[in-house]
């Protein structure tokens, strides 16, 4: 299955009997993301555009919440004559969608050798490549986030830290168009750590306005000195 990025996670390995079925759960990647798109692919690369494409949909009322919090999962379901059959379901409103994918899909001995062959001759460079792309994805997560955070409450940043800020993500971003990996994953870490007081306010009004109006004992706390 396609994954943020064009990476390919594996439900179903190459030789498993049929029939089979494995279910694996997926999230969202941006806050308040109401649909996924479902991309079932073929092969042994660790790309999308280097595999074979079987199937497309569309899981449709996710209820909007923030990013990774919906819990989505899709079954890979293979019958005895090699229908396969792709399910997407989300697991709190119980919405449900699938595609079929019927056997003459299959590909010949051939083709099979073929991207197998492709699949062991590529295999360093696919990694490094997937590893770099993991990278850039996680980046682009944070960015995402942090820009979604101060639409919201960009009046509790001060203006030297966002200046600060607006600095780090130019500097960020021209890391992300290169090839050092370990390069953007130290530099996001160190946007994490940068935003972590903003993060922190954001924290501390979001609790303010939850506890406005309730009663101390409303919340089963008892003043210090008071007795049992």
């Amino acid at each position: 299955i396609e994954t943020m990025g064009g990476l390919v996670e594996k439900v179903i390995p190459r030789n498993t009997a049929i029939p089979v079925a494995k279910a694996q759960d997926f999230t969202t990647y941006k806050d308040g993301q109401t649909a996924m798109a479902i991309h079932a692919v073929q092969g042994e690369r660790e790309l999308v555009d280097q595999n074979r494409s079987l199937a497309r949909f569309e899981l449709r009322g996710i209820p909007p919440m923030a990013a990774g919090a919906a819990r989505i999962r899709v079954t890979y379901a293979v019958d005895a004559d090699g229908l396969l059959t792709v399910t997407a379901r989300e697991e709190s409103t119980g919405v449900e969608t699938e595609v079929e994918v019927k056997p003459s899909y299959g590909l010949g001995d051939d083709e099979m050798a073929e991207m197998l062959r492709d699949s062991m001759v590529n295999a360093r460079a696919d990694m490094t490549l997937r590893l770099l792309t993991e990278a850039r994805v996680e980046a682009e997560r944070m960015l995402i986030a942090f820009d979604a955070a101060r639409e919201v409450d960009g009046d509790l940043l001060g203006d030297d830290e966002r200046a600060e800020i607006d600095a780090f993500v130019v500097g960020l971003r021209e890391l992300m168009t290169g090839e050092d990996r370990d390069a953007i994953g130290d530099a996001t870490e160190a946007f994490n750590a940068l935003t972590e007081p903003f993060a922190g306010r954001r924290m501390d009004k979001q609790i303010r306005g939850a506890l406005t109006g309730v009663a101390i004992d409303d919340l089963g706390i008892q003043p210090e000195g008071d007795n049992a």
